[in-house]
């Protein structure tokens, strides 16, 4: 889509990641999950962790289950995240750079935005309350989770835009297939893993100085 498609020189709506993306959850996630491996009796290296960034939780519990080989369940094993993580960002947001300021510009210029994560309401909804965004989707409200489109095609039509006229901002290679998938412009900003390149896919090292005139203009 040229850019002249963007309602006033601006996307529809930007859709936003939440995990390494809005807020630097990702060592919280990494944490409790040694955590884990000590309760459980396992081994769990820097390695194995970044094979689960971005990925939709319960699937992550799956990976967990069978690589510890443990009787807790995938639901336990999220549960088990879950809550360390909330205890984690209870202690203080981890502000991603230039996040906030970014969400905080594009709701200046009455640009609609939404929180799109795989982390569970419980964690996503108290964060996302401290922001200007006018819908949340959180992955134990999807049927499907990232990659799949589904959570980007939800927080569009929760904004009443086209998928298409959005602009998705993601950290991840998982979450930006899902975007792309549902046929949005992704803005990827790469933290822990890297995101292949798309032709719908603009990528940047850091939020730190951006604008929505700047972001749009990538596109």
């Amino acid at each position: 889509m040229a850019i002249d498609a963007f309602t006033s020189g601006l996307p529809a709506a930007v859709l936003w990641d939440l995990d390494g993306t809005l807020v630097d959850t990702e060592p919280l996630w990494i944490a409790a999950e040694h955590e884990l491996a000590a309760l459980v009796g396992g081994s769990w290296t820097a390695e194995d962790a970044l094979q689960l960034v971005g990925s939709d939780l319960l699937t992550s519990g799956r990976i967990l289950q069978q690589h510890f080989e443990t009787t807790m369940t995938p639901e336990e094993i999220v549960d088990f995240l879950v809550v360390r993580v909330s205890r984690g960002l209870a202690e203080g947001t981890p502000w991603r750079p230039g996040a906030r300021e970014l969400v905080l510009a594009f709701a200046d210029r009455e640009v609609p935005q939404a929180l799109v994560t795989m982390s569970y309401a419980v964690m996503a909804d108290p964060l996302a309350a401290t922001l200007p965004l006018a819908a949340v989707v959180t992955g134990d409200r999807v049927t499907h989770g990232k990659p799949h489109p589904e959570p980007y095609l939800a927080a569009a039509r929760a904004l009443g835009v086209d998928a298409a006229a959005c602009v998705a901002v993601e950290d991840s290679e998982t979450g930006a297939t899902s975007a792309t998938e549902a046929g949005c412009h992704v803005l990827a900003v790469p933290h822990m893993v890297p995101v292949a390149p798309h032709p719908r896919r603009r990528s940047v090292t850091s939020l730190e100085g951006l604008t929505p005139e700047s972001v749009a203009a990538l596109f």
